[in-house]
This record gives structure tokens, sequence and C-alpha cells, in this order.
């Protein structure tokens, strides 16, 4: 491992953090009270002063390329780093104490969406706008957006790439790396914008919009009043606002290929069909059991359902409405939704539907080949072979989050939660929802977890957002000492 090269590009990202508070302090130091202002400028000065100590000792040269343990340690360590970082605003400003402001991070630019605030509208607009911001910059990647405004990284910066987005396959688009995260990031500031647009004309001010169009595109979540979405009891911003968490559910790469080959490309991705067809099922299905169980009217009933499972299968978060009251069957089919997630290269969380898709051909081809000893055929998607190792890597990821989720549950019951609880705080933090069901539930926020548990949380939600083994990289004796150059 180069620790020159890993340093170097540690230090842009903490100066590319530094330049991101910049907005939030503006709005502090000309319509707010000094105290923001002086938290932010207080988190620019460390950004800048970490940025001066990484070049110090490390940087790059014209030749440099990006190895993959670089790629790697990058984007691992970058996270990290920036998360912590980002703590500054809340801590410094007496807003959180350290672990809440820890907590608040984290779940910021993981996508998490979860709050340790119980109650959001006494902050000042630049702490709602740098929530919201963090949502905005880890959705797509803090490094793949990094990639897309700074210099070249070299040939090796498809490793970084590949470390960052999300789900079983890495396709690319075009032919040069930053070429390619150019594109996404166009996508991702495109859908931000119509979406910010369709929230104000939908009836929100302007400040509320930009907010909730950043946490909307980034399935974040993270909102400016404690009631979310129900606050506003607007059914246009509810149907505009599940649109577009839909949407942000569709894989980003996706679009890029359909800028370019015309929408059909989006109309024959298995995946985003199959995910329609999930999110339509149990809309029908929770839309029943509320006419059934909770006898309400067939409009607010397919007014919730299609919110909340938007919401919870793009892992967003939004709350219109308490769905910790509905019936055990809509619980059943909103978790489910929760756990699966999204599609894959999209910001959206969970287990994604690409891998769900990939497990399933996988078993029926063993069946099949059971059958027929002599068949040779390879699972596909979206009328491609699939590589080996790809499949295997979806099983490998499936068996990992159930660990994880299992090993989160365990920590939380030693730490004095019951046991249905804990395994709802844990899909909910792992799958990067953020509320979920009975102590976490669409009402309640982190501040009731224990300590310890919020401490571990960021962890679990660090390896979550990197899809688990990037993180678990780092702890790897051999990735730091298998190197001449380390």
């Amino acid at each position: 491992m180069n620790r020159r090269i890993v340093a170097g590009l540690l230090g842009y990202l903490t100066l590319f953090c530094g330049a991101a508070m910049i907005p939030p302090f503006i709005l502090a130091a000309t319509v707010e009270e000094g105290d923001g202002a002086a938290a932010f400028l207080l988190s620019i000065f460390l950004c800048l002063a970490a940025t001066f100590e990484l070049e110090r000792f490390g940087g790059l040269q014209e030749k440099d390329n990006v190895g993959i343990r670089e790629g790697i340690a990058i984007t691992g360590l970058g996270w990290l780093l920036i998360s912590i970082l980002g703590l500054v605003p809340y801590f410094a400003g007496g807003y959180l104490n350290l672990l809440d402001s820890l907590v608040e991070s984290f779940s910021g630019f993981s996508g998490t969406g979860a709050t340790v605030i119980e109650d959001v509208e006494i902050l000042p607009r630049s702490i709602l706008l740098w929530r919201s911001m963090s949502n905005w910059f880890g959705g797509l990647g803090i490094v793949v957006i990094f990639m897309a405004i700074m210099p070249q990284f070299g040939r090796g910066a498809m490793f970084i790439l590949k470390a960052e987005t999300t789900g079983p396959t890495k396709d690319r688009q075009m032919p040069r790396i930053r070429d390619n995260a150019k594109a996404l990031f166009s996508i991702y500031v495109a859908l931000t914008v119509l979406c910010a647009i369709g929230y104000f004309l939908c009836g929100l001010e302007i400040f509320a919009a930009i907010n909730h169009a950043m946490t909307t595109i980034a399935t974040g979540g993270f909102g400016i009043y404690n009631g979310t979405v129900g606050e506003y009891g607007n059914i246009y911003l509810e149907y505009c606002m599940a649109f577009f968490m839909v949407v942000s559910s569709g894989s980003f790469a996706m679009y890029v290929v359909a800028c370019r080959k015309g929408p059909g490309v989006i109309f024959r991705n298995t995946e985003f069909k199959t995910y329609l067809m999930i999110i339509s099922v149990a809309t029908i299905v929770i839309a029943c059991d509320l006419m059934v169980e909770m006898f309400a009217t067939p409009e607010m009933a397919i007014r919730a359902a299609i919110f909340h499972v938007a919401s919870l299968s793009s892992t967003t978060g939004f709350v219109a409405h308490d769905f910790d009251a509905y019936p055990p069957l809509s619980k059943v089919f909103l978790m489910m939704t929760m756990f699966l997630g999204g599609c894959a290269g999209s910001t959206a969380g969970g287990l994604k539907v690409a891998r769900i898709i990939l497990l399933f051909k996988f078993v029926a081809l063993i069946v099949r080949q059971k059958l027929h000893p002599n068949l040779i055929t390879k699972v596909t998607l979206s009328g491609r072979p699939i590589d080996e190792d790809v499949v295997y890597g979806a099983a490998k990821f499936f068996f990992a989050v159930m660990v994880l989720d299992v090993l989160f549950a365990a920590v939380m019951m030693f730490d004095g939660i019951d046991f249905v609880n804990a395994i709802s705080v844990s899909v909910s933090t792992m799958a990067s929802v953020g509320p979920g069901f009975g102590l976490e539930g669409a009402t309640s926020t982190y501040s009731l977890l224990p300590s310890f548990s919020k401490f571990c949380a960021c962890g679990f939600m660090f390896l979550s957002r990197l899809e688990i083994f990037t993180v678990l990289a780092l702890f790897s004796s051999s990735f730091w000492h298998q190197s001449k150059n380390w």
C-alpha cells in the first residue's frame, strides 16, 4: 500500500468537506446568531488543519495510480474521517453531546436518516441544512461526488468506484472513470433540482423544498419538522415524494444509459421491473389490510400504502402516518420491503433487488443441474450472463447481512433492549432506513437507545453503507502489511 497516495487523497477529501460547510456557515453568519456561525467556522478550520497535515505527510504525483488497496483505504478511511469531521457543528454549537453528534453525523452520511434529536424544530436553519447536505453527499457517495469535480485519480480510480458503489454488479457506462462519475453526479443533481421544483409546486417554501429534495433523492430521510411529511397533511406532496423516492430507488447507472439510448432501457431492466412489481404487490396488500382491519377509506388506505411502501422500500424513512400502529400483516410487508431495499447502483439501502434475483436464479440453476448433470449454463440478469464470482458474492453478502443483523440485535439485547425491539432496530439500521417498529418506531428516535447501542449503531451504519466487505478489509492484517510500499 502506498500511504503517500492515501494521505494525499484523504487530504483532498477533508478540503472538500470544509468547502461543503461554507453554505451553512454563510446562512448562520447572515441570518442567525453567532454561535452557529462560530461552530461552522471551527469545523472549517479543523477540516483545513486535517488537510494540511495529510498533505504534509502525503501527496500525489503525476504518474500515481490508485491500486485496489489504496482504493479500499481511501473509501473506508475517507468515509470515517468525513463522518467524524461532520459531527463538529452539532457538538461545537452545543446542540448535541459528543456521542449523539457522532450518531447524527454517521446517520446522515450513511443515508440512514435516524436521528437522536427529539425536537428538530428548535434547531437553526444552518444545522438543518447541514443535516440535509450530509444525507445528500452520502447518498450518491462522498468519493463519487469528489471524483466528479476534482482532478483525475489515475487509472486505478476504478477501484475507488467499485469500493463505494452499491450492488452485486459495478457497471461502467463510459470509458473514463471520471466521465462515469460526472455522468452519475449530473443525473443526481438534475433529479434533486426537479424534485425541489416539484415540492415547491406542491406548496413547500423554498428552504423546505430544497432540504427535502436533497434527503429524498439521497434516500436519507432527514426532515426539518418533527412530524416529517405528516406535518404538512398534503396529499399532492405525499404522491410527489413517493414518485421521487421510487425513482431514487432505481439504478443511477441505468438512468445514465437511458439518457444516451432512450427511456426503453428503463422498461427493459429486469431489476427495476422486479422492484416495481414488489412494491406494487406490497401496496395492494397493505391497502386492503388497512381497509379491512382499520376500516380506512379506500382513498386513505391507498394513499398511506403508496407513500410508506415507497418510503421504506427506498429506505428513505419519511413518515406521513404512524405505520407502527398498522395491522401485523401490513407491518410484515413493510418490513420485507425495508429489508429488500432498492436497486443496485441506487442511493437506496437494503439487500438490493438484484441480489435477490441472482439468489433465486442461482437456486433454480442448482435444481436444474441436479436433474440434468451435464447442463452447462449461467445465471442471467437483464439478458446478460453473470459471472459466478458475482453470484457467489451476492450469496456471501446475504450471509454477512444475516450475521450482522443478528450480531447487532444481540449487542442491543445485552444492553437491555428486548428481543423484538432489538431485531426491529437492527434490521432498520442495517437497511439504512432509520425508522422501524417498536422502540425505533415511526414517531421515535435513536435517543431512546442506550449509550453503548448508540456507539455500536455508528459502526453498523458505516458497515451497511459501504456494503460490509470494504470496511471489514480495513481490519485485516494482511491488507495493511502485504506490500513493499508499506
